[in-house]
């Protein structure tokens, strides 16, 4: 079945996710349409594998823009898309209010993680803003399930994973990584994280930031004061304008852990830096699988915890340890478990890498969206309903 898709993405720097599933649909001969809001970032690499890209910069914000709403019209007018992917809630969002909630094409939102779905109030905003061809991919169980028990029908709600680029994680680590002051001290136990650091959403009452840094300092504190002679390594540098929030969890650090804490900045010898560690955390406060699938991947022990879509992938017993979440106490007790029965430990993540290497592939995301689609198209009025 021949199709025409059109994508959208607030983001033209980040979505490799986004870029890698493009990708796949256009090597199995879709025609695809990506709106992105600059030519920076991945716009050349979208052009690169056949897609056509349009400059559009679309989010909430600009729904008040009467220019930014004509131009969306028109644009989907032009390319007469037989569906419509949006993946974020931005997007999602000023899609539906542009073109109502009647229009007839089937439109898709590909939820990429729970957040806005845990605060009531935003949960219930997004899905009324919905229509009789809107439909929805979560891309872990819990984010299915939250809008399953907000009522939206099992046909309008499906399970579509990330798949991951693995082709970037394969080969032998380098050795010789560079792990700042912790060059020189093989004997240390390592524990840490790869993650983009980023402030805490006052709106959303958080008080620390999603990714759970300081968690993850306490955690080592506590460790610590057991005994263990832990570091705690953290790769990943500022998100957007964090600058200043990423300094004040660096003098954190130092202040809990002294010359244990060693913070790297953003990095992109990622299998490398995980390869070094004793132990891969995944601390955030909410997530869809995050970097757990890469640790699992690169068979590192990876304790996490049991937020979103952590629980899919990191099985108690079986490839991993969850821990509660804002909780540094219980991170500290499964990470110290971890240290306790090292070969268990090792083994169980390689036991994650193959779940994680059979069942997260672009391949496996691609069979799913396309059978979506497929389904959508024979029959544009599937399950229609009047919304909440």
């Amino acid at each position: 079945m021949s199709m025409r898709i059109l994508h959208l993405s607030k983001t033209s720097e980040g979505g490799g996710w986004a870029f890698a599933q493009v990708r796949d649909l256009r090597r199995r001969g879709i025609d695809v349409h990506i709106v992105l809001p600059s030519r920076s970032g991945f716009a050349d690499a979208y052009e690169g594998i056949g897609a056509t890209v349009h400059v559009l910069p679309i989010s909430l914000a600009r729904v008040a823009s009467l220019e930014t709403r004509r131009a969306f019209r028109r644009l989907v007018a032009e390319t007469s898309p037989d569906i419509i992917h949006s993946h974020f809630v931005s997007t999602t969002l000023f899609m539906r209010l542009v073109l109502g909630r009647a229009h007839p094409v089937p439109r898709v939102f590909q939820v990429p993680g729970p957040l806005h779905l845990e605060t009531a109030a935003i949960r219930s905003a997004e899905i009324l803003t919905a229509g009789p061809s809107d439909n929805w991919l979560g891309a872990c169980r819990r984010t299915v399930q939250y809008y399953r028990d907000a009522g939206v029908p099992a046909g309008r709600v499906g399970l579509c994973y990330y798949g991951g680029d693995w082709e970037r994680l394969e080969g032998d680590p380098d050795p010789a990584v560079d792990l700042g002051e912790l060059d020189g001290r093989s004997a240390a136990v390592k524990i840490g994280m790869v993650a983009y650091v980023y402030p805490p959403k006052k709106w959303l009452g958080q008080r620390r930031g999603i990714k759970g840094h300081e968690d993850l300092i306490d955690a080592l504190a506590l460790l610590r004061g057991r005994g263990w002679d832990v570091h705690g390594v953290f790769a990943g540098g500022p998100w957007g304008d964090a600058a200043q929030y990423y300094s004040e969890v660096r003098d954190y650090g130092t202040k809990v852990l002294g010359d244990r804490a060693h913070f790297l900045g953003t990095r992109s010898d990622v299998r490398d830096i995980y390869a070094s560690l004793d132990v891969a955390v995944h601390p955030s406060h909410s997530e869809n699988l995050g970097g757990a699938a890469d640790s699992l991947f690169l068979g590192v022990p990876t304790v996490a915890t049991s937020v979103g879509g952590f629980p899919d992938i990191v099985r108690p017993g079986l490839t991993g340890r969850l821990a509660a979440p804002k909780n540094p106490a219980s991170l500290a007790d499964q990470i110290e478990a971890v240290l306790r029965e090292p070969v268990l430990a090792r083994e169980q993540a390689r036991a994650g890498g193959g779940l994680v290497s059979r069942n997260l592939t672009i391949r496996a995301t691609g069979d799913v969206l396309i059978s979506h689609y497929e389904g959508l198209i024979r029959d544009r009025a599937v399950h229609p309903w009047s919304g909440f």
